[in-house]
């Protein structure tokens, strides 16, 4: 039920944002209440890496894990995020990372989820509701920091 879309423009690569987002293992570092993540899993075949990650995410005295298949495509500049197990119903996320005619990447960030549980999206419903559309400026503040912005 609750889903968030947006759109943002950085100044680097679509190649390095796809690479940092598909950099699953660091979420941690600087994800927004991401506290751990594991990859269960990880296979390739014909140019695509299918992942099965665990993550588990907190605010104050709560903590879920949820277990994910995040299928990444480097050819298209997409990550597709399926949700396999935990305290939603379901999850559905995506990443695109489009160049732009000025250099830079377009980044189309959409994600749509609902809680199995009315008590449980209650309690976290409103606090995951701020993080993921803090996911996508998370990301680009990552991306300042490790990529070289070229002067124009």
């Amino acid at each position: 039920m609750p889903k968030y879309n947006t759109v943002r423009h950085v100044p680097h690569a679509p190649e390095q944002m796809f690479a940092l987002v598909a950099d699953v293992e660091r979420y941690p570092e600087f994800l927004p209440m991401c506290e751990a993540l594991r990859v269960r899993s990880r296979r390739e075949a014909d140019g695509v890496t299918v992942l099965t990650a665990d993550m588990t995410v907190g605010y104050k005295a709560i903590r879920e894990t949820f277990t994910s298949q995040v299928t990444l495509r480097p050819a298209e500049n997409r990550i597709d995020v399926k949700y396999l197990e935990g305290p939603f119903r379901y999850l559905e996320n995506r990443w695109d990372f489009v160049e732009t005619a000025k250099g830079g990447t377009e980044i189309r960030f959409f994600i749509d989820y609902e809680f199995k549980s009315r008590i449980l999206g209650a309690l976290m419903g409103a606090m995951f509701d701020r993080a993921f559309r803090m996911f996508a400026e998370a990301f680009e503040k990552r991306a300042d920091q490790i990529f070289t912005v070229s002067a124009s």
